[in-house]
């Protein structure tokens, strides 16, 4: 497909490397700082101008494009590029990025004939929905629901003392991995495998295991993790994210408090927020952590508008006791670093901007996809047609390509874990893990 992405931050950035290999990618930045980035390390046609430029989208060749991604800083830039974007080249599919509460409300000025957007993001609210996906299991690091959530995608760190460590996989059975579960991909050192029945779990490893929606708390308890439901929750950063994410576990009756420095922000969420309680301090500081029983916590979260600061928040939280800890990370680059010292939980308003966008920019047959925890694969849900080279044969003949698998098949309302003998038959949906680097190979077999 021919795609326009507008801005090379960390959202534009990060989705044209995703894209690039099986699409033709052109990016349009104004910084040309960004530019000679993107020009060094991706293989895609970069354009100096602004995307609110009916002349940069007509060099861009907007009349070719199939989809325009608008990733820019400023969202009325955005929105203008959607706007002459939608009178230049009516049937190319709009995705936009929306930071400000106050647009969203009016959404059907976004649906309009005038702007004809298909998909409006809002980094804040795809990464709350990211958080409460992630408290629905506690001790995951990572978590995705396919099939309406009949399929769950658990992301789960390995320790030393975790009963499966060390084991082969084809010998898991005996300690309880059966037709429930299935171990789809391994990261070890920053690498991904796609493992096989000879593969061993290993202490430091990421695991993804394909669970039921039903035995989510077995699949945590093989690892040694255990399903503790959340109850109270300390909340630290009272920006977009941190009030509305306090609005939501309000509603899920979970006993809520929010530091927050800024006097005018603590008055606002006092008024808005109706259990819970606003405390006005900074929260990296430790006496005001000790203060508020930190170590009684079921989670700390950190959610303040600086990298740094949730860093230090979360291990000082750590480091007094709390039963768990949560970090934004608004640089991916630090991602890697941040697991590194201990801080496994983590999420990102880039990565989940981008995640909600993948699934419109995929091909038709594929309802959704998910990047896993340091953009090492995809997985990926598809539906298997009567003319898919997926459907009618055992999986052991589907000739897969190394660094895929089928983790799941869902069936109407029945979701089966797969073995060399299970056969995959028109309108099953399919969720499908693969490397980067696999999925062109991938597309042929549901196309």
């Amino acid at each position: 497909m021919n795609i326009i992405i507008i801005g090379a931050g960390e959202v534009g950035y990060h989705l044209a490397g995703k894209l690039s290999k099986d699409n033709d990618i052109v990016l349009i930045e104004e910084n040309v700082n960004k530019i000679k980035h993107v020009s060094e390390n991706l293989d895609v046609k970069v354009i100096h101008g602004s995307g609110s430029n009916p002349a940069t989208l007509q060099e861009a060749d907007i009349e070719s494009a199939d989809i325009l991604v608008a990733t820019a800083d400023k969202d009325e830039i955005n929105m203008v590029a959607c706007l002459f974007a939608n009178i230049l080249s009516p049937r190319t599919i709009k995705i936009a990025r929306i930071r400000n509460s106050e647009f969203i409300k009016y959404k059907e000025i976004f649906s309009s004939d005038l702007l004809n957007i298909d998909l409006i993001i809002n980094p804040e609210l795809e990464v709350v929905k990211t958080i409460l996906r992630l408290l629905k299991a506690p001790g995951a690091l990572d978590i995705i629901d396919f099939a309406e959530g009949m399929v769950k995608l658990i992301g789960i760190k390995v320790h030393p003392i975790c009963p499966v460590s060390g084991i082969k996989l084809r010998d898991l059975e005996k300690r309880g991995l059966n037709q429930d579960i299935l171990i789809a991909a391994i990261i070890r050192n920053n690498q991904l495998i796609i493992p096989t029945g000879e593969d061993k779990v290993m202490s430091g490893d990421i695991v993804y295991v394909v669970s039921k929606k039903e035995k989510v708390p077995q699949t945590l308890a093989l690892f040694g993790k255990r399903a503790e439901s959340i109850s109270r929750a300390l909340i630290v950063g009272g920006g977009k994210i941190g009030g509305i994410l306090a609005s939501e576990l309000e509603k899920r009756h979970i006993q809520t408090k929010i530091i927050e420095k800024d006097q005018t922000k603590c008055a606002h969420l006092a008024e808005k927020l109706e259990k819970t309680i606003v405390l006005e301090g900074n929260g990296t500081d430790h006496t005001i952590l000790k203060e508020e029983n930190v170590q009684d916590m079921d989670i700390v979260i950190a959610v303040t508008g600086q990298d740094d600061q949730n860093v230090l928040i979360s291990l000082l939280a750590q480091n007094l006791g709390a039963k768990r800890t949560l970090t934004l990370i608004n640089n991916t680059t630090y991602l890697p670093l941040v697991s590194a010292i201990g801080l496994e939980i983590t999420v990102s308003p880039a990565l989940s901007a981008i995640s909600a966008m993948l699934r419109y920019v995929r091909k038709e047959k594929v309802l959704s996809v998910m990047p896993l925890k340091g953009e090492y694969a995809e997985a990926m849900e598809v539906i298997a047609t009567e003319d898919s080279q997926l459907v009618k044969r055992p999986l052991w003949n589907l000739a897969f390509p190394k660094g895929a698998i089928i983790g799941a098949i869902v069936r109407d309302k029945d979701v089966i874990i797969p073995s060399g003998r299970s056969v995959i038959i028109p309108g099953d949906r399919v969720i499908i893990f693969s490397s980067m680097d696999t999925l062109t190979k991938l597309e042929k077999f549901w196309c």
